[in-house]
């Protein structure tokens, strides 16, 4: 037997598995594919993603599997060796630099390598998320997220997520959030990071169900996906869906709602996590200060981090957590000049109205009597129910009355409640006839409003109010435009009222117009249905809280939707703080003033105001308040009882919570991991840095293996030798100033197009023109319009990266330019012929563990096979470049191709020579998990069978099997070169191994 694979050898009889990396092509039913990915099945072999290539089936995707299909991997020994007639050898150049970029990044490469690419400012603290998911230090990319609120988790995300595509890790994925930021993580992954999500809202489902047939999983049908958590658990046909399909990444916003075991959303995650490869969930509140339930959450990313979820230290899940606040040091030093200060909570009090007054009278005497009187009620909490009702508003207040009332009447003990329905009855008469011409707060939003902050007619000042009542919310739209010097068409536009009673689309398209310049919104009204994810920042820095949640969590909520990265101005807050004369009331400022008060000071002294309850949640930190308030004590005295430790015991607090929460992830990790001896890992071939279009700043990292300076480079040539005659086919225009690319999409682009979001598609009529570009700053002030625009919040330029579908498309037509099993003879500057041989190690999973790019050289007459394994740094010291000559002199390949089965021998002997000690990087984590397994015990079956999962998994992420070769081209010598040409020597290899390097 050769060294060399046949075939079918490479398709798995001898290996024990399929190899079918990206990038390379395969026959299957006499028609020619392109593999975009691969994944082993449990019952039909490998399932492998691909698009036509040859004439009949040219840019059809299509899913095979190994089982049920002959799958054939051409045989590199099989190579046919072609001439390349194009000027510059343009055609080789552009098919190894696609080669190149169609190649997944090994598992070995921990280094970023997109992070420069993207519609996203450099700032360090933002890649860290990035980095800890492929240190290594995790089996998996698993990671929580944590940093507070408006630091840029969706960013950080997005990042996290391009990484992974590079390294083919990431072409399944699905990402779920609250139903009211779907199209805002959705915009955001597209416009920075060109990855497009399919939005699974009410909508879209209505949509894939006339498109795919009845009964089809649609998870099957779409690759990337956004549905909100609310849509997947509440419907039984979605987890029957989820649990056949398994994902490279899974991504969950606002992962603290998965914490309660037995809730709808805790089995949900409890069914993707151990179907994902990478998960990553995000919270600014991650957990609830209970030890347990945050280990729950944890054992979603890792199931062994925790040995003991009541006795756990913060090193046993460094590796999964990572938390930053506003003053954390690399966070404050980043982000100077580019985040404006956040400005004081401004108390606006509101002298209550004689009905008002009247109010807080029947309450103060018969609901919440003070010197130990005793409540009308019989339920402790319910006064300060309908307490905050009125504080909020008397409509809120009338409704709360009339469900206490409806709820009484029900009741077979009417003796029992007579005094409560009497009481009741008193406050509905109160209440009945107060409008707005009775608040006092009413009035003190109008004034703050208009004259404070300059909403009003003419004026392109926004706001947003915030109450937690629904009664509120819909009353105060009702009468606040007239009251702000609205009238006719632009009344009804003026205000948007937002809330959890509205379907997740008009929650979107509030978000969406309210975050839009040119829309005619100028005040949002909302619920905390918009505390959590939101961003408001865009056109607006100024929040009006109307009512105050008491929750010192709620409130920074709250002031984040403003306060937040990418905000140009200093957000400011104000509160309306309703006062009364009447002895013993309990007005705001009882409890509403103190907890701003307290909120901004903890805000500006530790960077966020969670950890000082101790409780972790709003719900929690509200309740324990109002248990606090009924036994007499003061806000103050309150929640410094919390802080010191001296309810521990009521609110279950676990002391060492609050002791690494904030610590973890503060340091950054260091910019390279080592080698397990200890030493800096060897460099990568460094390509030659160049700037895109205007763009400023490096166009690849050295992390890249690349050929041509920048993708727009790359994509220029691409254009010249794909549609020589684009200007015609095309209908191709470029503006040289600018960088902009604009040209109608051919039939096969337009089919890939489908994947990106519909509005998208619509609203810029993609499938007729694209606008794209290299330029950042164009494409950033193209995004920065849509903002502006009233017609559509999808930028009309989007930025060329890596990952563009037009990139990729381009990339395709590359490759598949050139003919079955075809490698192109270069004619360069070498002594002698080397062959240029890429080869791969991978893992049982099929993902690529080693890269290699070689060029090898055989010389019959010795016997000797030479490597040099940085293939890159060979070409340009081969004078391979856009300047090269192409005499078009046609070189017998016979001679060459009888050595093929010697240079791939060659190729081979010199991976496996390496192969342990490029291994161990990855070896030694592997083995590390492995032990930690070993010392996990657990008493049920299920917890067995994780570990025996877990262990499998373990032993399928190391390399296995023989290394896959390919031919890519052949540099042969110029026949008409002499030694006295001038200019530099010949290249010729001069040893017979190379030291290993990180390619």
């Amino acid at each position: 037997m050769t060294a060399v694979q046949t075939s079918a050898e490479q398709s798995g009889v001898t290996t024990g598995q399929d190899q079918y990396p990206a990038g390379a092509q395969v026959v299957v039913r006499d028609e020619e594919w392109l593999v975009r990915s691969s994944m082993p099945t449990e019952d039909d072999g490998t399932r492998i993603e691909v698009v036509g290539v040859s004439e009949f089936v040219r840019d059809q995707e299509a899913v095979f599997f190994s089982g049920l299909d002959r799958i054939e991997l051409l045989d590199p020994r099989e190579t046919a060796l072609v001439m390349d007639d194009s000027p510059n050898y343009r055609r080789s150049r552009l098919f190894l630099e696609a080669v190149l970029r169609r190649t997944a990044l090994p598992q070995s490469e921990r280094r970023l390598a997109l992070a420069d690419s993207f519609l996203m400012d450099p700032l360090p603290y933002q890649r860290r998320p990035a980095e800890l998911a492929l240190s290594g230090a995790n089996l998996r990319p698993r990671l929580l997220i944590a940093d507070v609120v408006g630091l840029g988790k969706t960013l950080e995300i997005g990042l996290t997520l391009a990484e992974l595509i590079r390294r083919g890790r990431g072409e399944r994925i699905l990402v779920v959030t609250p139903q009211h930021v779907l199209e805002q993580f959705q915009h955001e992954l597209w416009t920075r990071f060109a990855i497009p999500l399919v939005r699974l809202d009410s909508v879209g489902i209505e949509r894939i169900q006339r498109e795919i047939p009845a009964g089809r999983n649609p998870f099957t049908s779409f690759k990337r996906v956004i549905v909100s958590i609310d849509t997947l658990k509440n419907t039984a046909q979605y987890q029957h869906h989820l649990e056949q399909i398994r994902w490279d990444a899974v991504v969950i916003d606002e992962s603290h709602n998965l914490i309660n075991r037995g809730s709808l959303r805790n089995q949900l995650a409890r069914t993707l996590a151990p179907r994902t490869d990478a998960l990553i969930l995000a919270s600014a509140t991650p957990h609830n200060g209970d030890a347990k339930s945050f280990a729950e959450l944890i054992s979603l990313l890792d199931p062994v981090a925790i040995r003991d979820p009541e006795n756990y230290r913060a090193a046993d899940i460094e590796h999964l957590f990572i938390r930053r606040t506003k003053i954390s040091p690399e966070v404050r030093e980043q982000m100077k000049g580019q985040w404006a200060g956040r400005g004081p909570s401004r108390s606006v009090h509101c002298p209550a109205t004689p009905a008002e007054e009247k109010i807080f009278e029947e309450l103060a005497a018969v609901w919440l009597p003070g010197d130990g009187g005793t409540s009308v009620s019989s339920v402790p909490l319910f006064p300060y129910t309908l307490l905050k009702s009125f504080l909020s508003s008397h409509a809120a207040l009338r409704a709360t009355v009339s469900a206490r009332i409806k709820t009484l009447e029900k009741k077979d003990d009417p003796q029992g409640t007579a005094a409560e329905l009497a009481a009741l009855h008193r406050l509905s008469e109160l209440a009945a006839d107060l409008t707005e011409a009775d608040s006092a707060k009413f009035a003190a939003l109008v004034r703050q409003l208009r004259e404070e902050i300059g909403v009003g007619p003419g004026s392109d000042e926004r706001v947003v109010v915030f109450s937690e009542r629904v009664q509120t919310l819909e009353w105060l739209a009702e009468v606040l435009p007239a009251a702000l010097g609205f009238r006719g068409r632009a009344a009804r536009d003026c205000v948007r009222v937002m809330h959890g009673g509205l379907s997740d689309e008009q929650q979107m398209a509030c978000v969406e117009e309210f975050g839009l310049a040119d829309t005619p919104v100028r005040v949002l009204v909302t619920g905390d249905v918009a505390s959590e994810g939101v961003n408001l920042h865009r056109q607006c820095h100024q929040l009006v809280h109307y009512d105050v949640p008491w929750s010192l969590i709620r409130i920074e909520q709250r002031n984040g939707r403003i306060d937040r990265y990418g905000q140009a101005r200093p957000p400011e807050f104000r509160a309306l703080i309703l006062t009364s004369e009447v002895e013993g009331a309990k007005d705001d400022t009882v409890v509403a003033e103190r907890l701003l008060e307290r909120e901004d000071q903890a805000h500006r002294s530790l960077g966020t105001a969670e950890a000082v309850t101790g409780l972790y949640r709003a719900e929690a930190e509200e309740k324990s308040l109002i248990q606090d308030l009924l036994r007499g004590r003061t806000v103050d005295e309150s929640l410094d009882a919390r802080r010191s430790g001296e309810d521990v015991q009521d609110a279950g607090l676990d002391d060492f919570l609050a002791d690494f929460f904030g610590p973890v992830g503060e340091e950054a990790p260091s910019a390279e991991p080592t080698e397990a001896d200890g030493s800096a890992p060897a460099a990568a071939p460094s390509a030659a840095v160049g700037t895109e279009s205007s763009g400023g700043r490096a166009a690849a990292s050295p992390v890249l293996p690349r050929l041509f300076d920048s993708t727009a480079q790359f994509l220029d040539d691409a254009l010249r030798e794909v549609y020589p005659d684009a200007r015609e086919r095309l209908d191709l225009d470029r503006d040289q100033q600018s960088g902009l690319l604009s040209f109608r999409p051919p039939t096969e682009l337009v089919h890939r197009l489908k994947a990106l979001p519909s509005d998208y598609l619509r609203e810029q009529r993609l499938r007729e023109r694209m606008l794209v570009t290299f330029n950042r700053r164009l494409a950033e002030h193209s995004l920065q319009r849509a903002r502006e625009s009233s017609t559509s919040s999808w930028p009309e330029i989007s930025l060329l990266t890596d990952l563009h579908p037009v990139v990729e498309w381009l990339t395709d037509k590359v490759l598949v330019g050139m003919g079955r099993q075809e490698a192109p003879m270069i004619t360069a500057n070498v002594a002698e012929p080397i062959y240029l041989v890429q080869g791969v190690y991978s893992n049982k999973l099929g993902r690529p563990t080693v890269v290699k790019w070689m060029g090898v050289t055989w010389r019959k007459a010795s016997r000797e096979g030479l490597v040099d394994d940085d293939m890159v740094s060979l070409l340009r010291r081969c004078g391979v470049g856009p300047t090269m000559a192409n005499k078009r002199r046609y070189r017998d390949p016979a001679p060459l191709c009888e050595a093929l089965r010697d240079v791939l021998d060659t190729a081979e002997a010199f991976l496996n020579t390496h192969r342990d000690a490029w291994d161990e990087p990855l070896r030694e984590p592997i083995e590390q998990y492995k032990r930690r397994l070993g010392t996990w015990r657990q008493p049920t079956l299920a917890g067995e069978r994780t570990k025996e999962r877990l262990a499998d998994l373990a032993d399928s992420l190391l390399t296995t099997g023989r290394p896959l070769l390919r031919v890519l081209a052949v540099l042969v010598p110029d026949p008409d070169r002499g030694d006295g040409d001038g200019g530099p020597p010949p290249v010729s290899l001069t040893a017979p191994a190379a030291s290993p390097s990180r390619f």
